[in-house]
């Protein structure tokens, strides 16, 4: 009983509410989170689903500065004029947006500079933008595009704001870095190796190849956990789980995959999704709440194991050893000898 209870509280909202069928150790609501004056946050897509989640709750509970990065215009006007009409000018005049493809990674990079240009501080970083269960395409730089925005893009982000998160961790208080994985990464295939570009440029199907992006979610936050959390220990790296969320990857781009069967989960399962308010639950609590590092939490605070391949340290290595290697061969004619000029941790 207390299994389906869990798998309740961590996947489905609207009909049955997640924290009451939580253990109570790992309930969590959004009234819980504290208040965050004189913090500031990052949030890539940041404008709407459970980003928008999180950047409401962010700014209900006092966030001094908030940077949105969105690719596009339109949602972050539309996501402005929501948190204007309900938490005033004041709350909307807090955020900055940045206009970033994570699958460009000299973009991505110069994006982080223009942050760290602009504050003195970053408390907590999302990492939540993603590329949904769609099919197979590669980015403009030749890289399966779910690694490329999902994995990578957040890697380069992440990177080049190290130095201005290690210096907030300086300060006192903690710094916590949250990727958005899912229970899909249990789909990645069981002989991931993470050896080499070729094997990420596979046509997987659309499933696994977004699986397989939120497994590298979980591998860097434990990644970042030996190395950098270990030597930083204010600054915490965890993933979360959403849950099944109304979002536009649930209810519109799933079509572009699954054209017919994609309305068992646009309509057929719509009853069940959570708001973009609960689906921002797992997240607000790593990103404002958990003391430890290394984690993977599902709603609303419930510690999971994983896959056995989430918990597979040389397989994280392996990942990041290729990471580095896609990105400074890809970056090298535009940046400095050695391609992009990443702090590893």
């Amino acid at each position: 009983m207390e299994t389906i209870q869990k798998t309740i509280a961590e996947n489905l909202g609207k009909a049955i509410p997640g924290n009451e069928q939580a253990p109570k150790d790992s309930q969590f609501s959004l009234s819980l989170v504290p208040d965050l004056s004189g913090k500031v946050a990052v949030v890539t897509g940041g404008s709407e689903g459970i980003g928008y989640g999180c950047t409401h709750t962010l700014l209900s509970h006092n966030i001094s500065k908030l940077f949105i990065l969105s690719k596009e215009a339109a949602i972050v006007k539309d996501a402005k004029k929501a948190i204007a009409s309900e938490l005033g000018e004041e709350a909307s005049n807090k955020v900055e947006w940045v206009q970033c493809d994570l699958s460009d990674w000299e973009a991505t990079g110069k994006a982080a500079f223009d942050i760290a240009s602009k504050t003195d501080r970053i408390d907590i970083l999302i990492n939540n933008a993603a590329r949904g269960i769609m099919t197979y395409q590669l980015s403009d730089n030749g890289v399966d595009l779910h690694i490329a925005t999902n994995h990578i893009g957040h890697v380069v982000l992440t990177s080049h704001l190290l130095p201005l998160l290690k210096e907030t961790a300086k300060k006192g208080g903690k710094v916590r870095i949250v990727n958005l994985a899912s229970n899909a990464h249990e789909s990645a295939p069981k002989d991931t190796k993470f050896e080499s570009l070729e094997e990420l440029n596979q046509d997987l199907g659309p499933m696994v190849q977004y699986g397989r992006s939120k497994l590298c979610g979980i591998l860097y936050a434990k990644y970042l956990t030996r190395h950098l959390t270990s030597q930083n220990p204010n600054i915490l790296a965890n993933a979360t789980h959403p849950g099944f969320v109304d979002t536009r990857q649930s209810t519109e781009h799933i079509h572009e995959a699954y054209p017919l069967g994609g309305y068992l989960m646009s309509y057929g399962m719509q009853p069940f999704k959570k708001t973009q308010f609960e689906g921002c639950v797992s997240t607000m609590f790593a990103a404002t709440t958990t003391e430890k590092s290394g984690e993977y939490i599902c709603p609303p605070a419930i510690v999971e194991r994983g896959s056995d391949l989430a918990n597979d340290d040389s397989l994280g290595e392996r990942l990041m050893d290729l990471t580095w290697k896609v990105v400074k061969e890809k970056t090298k004619s535009a940046s400095a000898e050695k391609g992009c000029p990443f702090k590893e941790y």
